[in-house]
């Protein structure tokens, strides 16, 4: 896994079609069969962990990031914000990662929620063509079922909602009952899944202390370099205190 901005992260403290049958109640992501794997040459293009000693000190982060999570959840499942402080922090990078720590246990599943809607990276990063739209599509159109916009990802375990089309305004959709129902029918509906919330920054827009409401733990990423420890406790004190994980140091030296 070839080391950027993005990439390298220390902790402290026919892909793309549409999830068949989330239209009944209680789908389980475990149970449900990838077409195909990606390969682990693939994986490592898209800076995506995997079981390969060749990044196992990322992957080795992530887990521990997961076992952080489950405890402060009590090992059930759960809804976590992954919140960047600045832009440009990793943010995206981690959610996506994290979210295949989460699938890598064959007893769990995840789903990933990309809710930054100015800089949507995840549906780019995954390879997925989102044909029935994506998450912001969803909430525009009350008559939308929430399975069209849940999707394969190739890797086993975990789908994505991806944003859908690009949107300048997002507050009020993240406050609005389409929103917080979607969350709560994804959690009925896929009983085994951690669900991971790609947020916006919390610099510069409210979006990610709004979508904290609907989360159980937040976790910070701080670009390392690129926000100040000042930056790192106005951005904490911004979420509940119970909420708060921990800090993810991103492309550390």
């Amino acid at each position: 896994m070839n080391r950027n901005d993005n990439d390298h992260t220390a902790l402290s403290g026919t892909h793309g079609s549409r999830e068949p049958g989330t239209d009944a109640p209680r789908r389980s992501i475990m149970r449900a069969v990838e077409s195909q794997a990606l390969s682990t040459r693939v994986l490592e293009d898209r800076r995506l962990i995997h079981r390969n000693d060749s990044v196992r000190e990322h992957a080795d982060a992530f887990r521990e990031l997961r076992t952080k999570i489950l405890a402060a959840s009590g090992n059930r499942n759960s809804v976590t914000l992954v919140a960047p402080i600045a832009h440009g922090c990793g943010g995206s990078f981690v959610s996506r990662n994290l979210a295949v720590a989460f699938a890598f246990d064959e007893t769990r599943s995840a789903l990933l929620i990309d809710c930054d809607s100015r800089h949507p990276a995840q549906q780019a990063a995954l390879d997925i063509e989102a044909s029935g739209g994506g998450l912001m599509d969803y909430i525009d159109d009350p008559a939308m079922d929430i399975s069209r916009v849940v999707y394969a990802t190739g890797i086993p375990r975990l789908r994505l909602v991806p944003s859908g089309q690009v949107r300048e305004a997002t507050g009020e959709r993240f406050t609005s009952f389409r929103m917080r129902a979607m969350v709560d029918s994804l959690r009925s509906r896929f009983d085994d899944a951690q669900l991971i919330i790609d947020s916006p920054p919390v610099q510069g827009s409210p979006d990610a202390r709004i979508l904290s409401a609907l989360a159980d733990h937040v976790v910070l990423v701080a670009g390392y370099g690129r926000v100040t420890t000042e930056q790192i406790s106005q951005a904490a004190a911004s979420f509940e205190p119970e909420k708060l994980v921990g800090v993810v140091f991103n492309n550390t030296p």
